[in-house]
């Protein structure tokens, strides 16, 4: 054991750690989370050490030899898959990230520490808070690792997103000339194709791609060089102009400083709003799972419509079950975002004046709503929309006997007669053809174009996805 000490006292700090007293002081005030903090976290907030380093040298303020050590660990650490025994904190923790800014700021002290030959623990020579933390305040850094973390994480979560698209555009085009009958209120409808329902649940998610790279966007923007609430306190001229440039470099990403630090310093309607877009696509992936389990429903007393492919035996007690389970899982990790954009919400506006002390719940449900999303479009695609097959003879017998062509016997005949014709059909058990034959109201090109689902119905993979209806032929 070692000893470290700070201005509340003494603790015992393990020989083998890297890191110092402020992370063991959380690590005994936080027992919360099981979950530490994010990797895509630590790797930001190290980069973010290293252009501050960089930058507090070239302005003179920082020991040009200090820097080059406090670089080189950097680099080392970076160079190596992040270690949680050396950031051990927890994903909620007290002190608006504090405590996960000074692990930070202890790891790279004690990895150069030792890399130039002294003991860990020896900040006389390189110190976590004078010379790691310079011209810094986790009021500046931990929003800032936290907007890069999330740029990153958006990457895949894009990525899938449009993988998912393009499966349900491909099975869009293959049931485009499967013809079926539409519902509301589910109650039949109008015939429609199984291709539209497709084009109809991609629609919304190219709309939410939209918006989650609009919401993205706003997140390049950094606070860094805004040290204490923005104040720019113990901060030089050449670090605030400086330190993006020099994190940009080394991120490799297009970012961008904030024109006004004080207010950004309370930027948190960037983390509310891209939570509110991924949610709104948690709600289209949602929806679509939910008709999904509908239309595949059976396989003898439901729709029946559609296949999923079988992915499990479904039950441990009903022998040759098979359930909906990916569709299931879907919703649940729905049902787990809507819960996470709550938080977020209720979290940026508990925020009071200078300083929300509640990020690391803001970045953790953001981190998790990003992943579990990630995966859930993922397993969606390749385990459910890929494999989809259509039940062609019950969707052509529920045409068959469907009264909904009485909709288009209206422009002729008149709503009340149709809407008599279709009752007299459900009350015999007739087809709505048969009556509509009896009562001699139509000429044969006319029943003719009336009973023609593929007449009624132009699916054409335009912009809009849309239905069109022929006028009728008379």
């Amino acid at each position: 054991m070692r000893i470290e000490s700070d201005y509340l006292g003494q603790l015992n700090i393990p020989q083998v750690a890297y890191y110092g007293i402020h992370t063991e002081r959380a690590l005994q005030n936080f027992p919360i989370s099981q979950t530490k903090t994010h990797r895509e976290l630590i790797r930001a907030f190290l980069e973010i050490k290293q252009a501050a380093a960089q930058t507090n040298a070239t302005s003179g303020n920082l020991e040009r030899s200090i820097a080059k050590h406090i670089v080189s660990a950097t680099r080392t650490l970076l160079n190596q898959p992040i270690n949680l025994e050396d950031f051990p904190i927890g994903d909620i923790q007290g002190g608006a990230g504090t405590s996960t800014n000074m692990n930070v700021n202890e790891v790279i002290a004690n990895t150069a520490l030792e890399q130039i030959g002294r003991k860990r623990g020896d900040y006389q020579f390189i110190n976590p808070n004078d010379h790691v933390n310079m011209g810094q305040s986790t009021n500046d850094t931990y929003p800032s690792a936290g907007k890069i973390a999330l740029i990153r994480l958006l990457v895949p979560l894009l990525d899938e997103l449009r993988s998912l698209v393009n499966a349900l555009g491909n099975k869009a085009d293959e049931f485009s000339s499967t013809y079926k009958m539409g519902r509301t209120q589910l109650q039949d409808a109008v015939p429609m194709t199984l291709g539209n329902s497709f084009h109809a649940w991609l629609k919304p998610l190219l709309r939410d791609m939209d918006r989650i790279a609009a919401a993205r966007d706003t997140l390049y923007t950094l606070n860094m060089g805004g040290s204490a609430i923005g104040s720019g306190i113990n901060v030089s001229y050449h670090y605030q102009v400086h330190i993006i440039p020099n994190l940009a470099g080394i991120t490799k990403l297009p970012l961008k400083q904030a024109h006004d630090l004080f207010d950004a310093t309370q930027n948190l309607d960037a983390f509310v709003t891209l939570s509110g877009t991924l949610k709104t696509l948690a709600v289209s992936l949602s929806k679509m799972s939910n008709n999904l389990r509908l239309l595949s429903s059976g396989p003898r007393s439901g729709f029946l419509e559609i296949n999923l492919p079988a992915k499990q035996a479904g039950s441990s007690i009903m022998p040759g079950k098979i359930n909906p389970v990916i569709p299931e899982v879907v919703n649940q990790v729905a049902f787990e975002v809507f819960g996470f954009d709550a938080t977020i919400t209720a979290a940026a506006e508990a925020g009071q004046l200078e300083l929300n002390a509640f990020e690391p719940i803001i970045f953790k449900s953001l981190f998790a709503t990003i992943e579990h999303l990630t995966s859930a479009m993922r397993t969606l695609r390749v385990n459910a929309i890929d494999g989809i097959t259509s039940n062609k003879q019950r969707l052509a017998q529920d045409i068959d006997l469907s009264v909904s062509f009485a909709t288009a016997m209206a422009p002729i005949v008149g709503y009340q007669t149709a809407a008599k014709l279709a009752k007299e059909s459900l009350q015999t058990g007739k087809s709505l053809r048969q009556i509509a034959e009896k009562h001699a109201y139509f000429t044969p090109d006319e029943l003719e174009h009336i009973f023609k689902a593929e007449d009624i119905v132009i699916n054409a993979r335009t912009p809009e996805h849309g239905l069109v209806l022929h006028a009728p032929k008379i």
